[in-house]
């Protein structure tokens, strides 16, 4: 067992962290942060903190760097990660609806995913079918059903 790391919070560090592991209202990780830190506190070892808190001792040192060179907040809460940006955004959903209860196009019975993708390339949203069924689904709407919108026949 290695020898505790001397680590102090402030008193009102201390008492925000458990306030928020009391309510139970943040997120788990968010939690286990500050847990981590709690114990950390108490002069407990990593070893020990990382068995109390039920997390690795590589959560425990990655909390503790990230505390010491940025603060508590920073320790507590991951940055925001950018991702991929959304495809189908509500004004596309929007316009896949508006389409699907619309009347079929001339030399078609009823909308299909397949026309409906075409048309929407055409209006210049370059989606796959199971995009446009997915949003269809969301709205619970069924372009062959004649119950879902355009009328049938």
């Amino acid at each position: 067992m290695s020898t505790p790391v001397v680590f102090q919070l402030a008193e009102a560090e201390v008492l925000d962290l458990k306030q928020l592991v009391s309510k139970g209202r943040a997120s788990v990780r968010t939690q286990n942060r500050a847990r981590v830190l709690l114990l950390a506190h108490q002069g407990l070892a990593p070893e020990a903190v990382a068995a109390a808190a039920l997390v690795s001792r590589a959560t425990v040192y990655k909390v503790w760097a990230r505390y010491r060179a940025h603060g508590l907040d920073v320790a507590l809460h991951d940055r925001p990660r950018p991702g991929q940006r959304r495809k189908v955004t509500p004004r596309v959903e929007a316009a896949i609806t508006q389409l699907a209860c619309s009347q079929a196009p001339t030399g078609a019975d009823r909308w299909s995913l397949r026309l409906l993708r075409q048309h929407l390339v055409v209006l210049g949203h370059e989606l796959s079918e199971e995009a446009v069924r997915l949003v269809l689904k969301k709205a619970n709407s069924s372009p062959g059903n004649a119950a879902s919108g355009a009328s049938a026949r």
